[in-house]
């Protein structure tokens, strides 16, 4: 009995953890108020998870009515290595092609040794991930580091 109340427990645990982590996330009024006194977004991302999650980040902010005038990931590091044709992000980036802009560090690319054109489309490249993360922040963009 012991063993299937904690088989139980665990089941709607897992169930509710489920719900909340996939689940739709509604924010309040007053954090879409906020968001929308500046609504340009810029992300320096350097893992593929986080690659993702920024771009269901923008799900989020769209869903709850946040307007967005402008939404950019830049993008450095070994994930860079990931952003080629025919890979995983390339097809899970398809849906927001036309609405997110991705700028690839060249530093980075050449560390890695990924050539630019082996990058799937809609990909920008720019000098260095810094230096785009400042003109961002210079422009008035919210920004975040992952």
């Amino acid at each position: 009995m012991k063993k299937v109340f904690q088989t139980l427990a665990l089941c709607c645990l897992l169930l509710v953890t489920t719900q909340n982590a996939f689940g739709q996330v509604k924010l309040d009024p007053e954090t879409v108020a906020d968001l929308q006194k500046t609504p340009q977004y810029a992300f320096v991302l350097t893992e593929e998870r986080h690659f993702k999650g920024v771009l269901e980040m923008y799900d989020l902010l769209v869903s709850n009515g946040v307007d967005i005038a402008d939404y950019e990931i830049v993008v450095k590091g070994k994930v860079v290595t990931q952003l080629v044709r025919g890979s995983e992000l390339e097809a899970f980036f398809q849906k927001y092609k036309s609405k997110v802009r991705v700028s690839v560090c060249s530093m980075a690319m050449e560390i890695l040794k990924v050539p630019a054109d082996s990058l799937f489309d809609g990909l920008d490249v720019v000098p260095t991930a810094s230096v785009r993360m400042l003109q961002l922040q210079a422009k008035g963009y919210n920004t975040l580091t992952y």
